[in-house]
């Protein structure tokens, strides 16, 4: 929490009790100003990453087909050789 020095002359004209509660509303305007950026920041984090993963899944689905044609051309040409004989 940071420290705030109010000036005297702010201090004269407000008294002391107003200089300290105007202190207060400044630390609750800081604090939830602090909340709202981490609102704001976890937020788009959240998105940041389920674009990411939905990217992710995208590649992997490729490389299962990818992978999928493969294998059933290989098992093809085992068959083709052991049939062939």
């Amino acid at each position: 929490m940071s420290v705030i020095a109010i000036p005297r002359i702010l201090r004269e004209k407000l008294s002391d009790e107003g200089a300290d509660a105007l202190v207060e509303i400044i630390n609750k305007a800081d604090g939830k100003n602090k909340e709202d950026v981490i609102t704001i920041v976890e937020e788009k984090f959240e998105r940041r990453l389920a674009e990411e993963i939905g990217k992710v899944r995208a590649e992997i689905i490729k490389w299962m087909f990818i992978f999928i044609f493969g294998q059933f051309w290989a098992i093809v040409g085992v068959l083709f050789v052991f049939f062939r004989k």
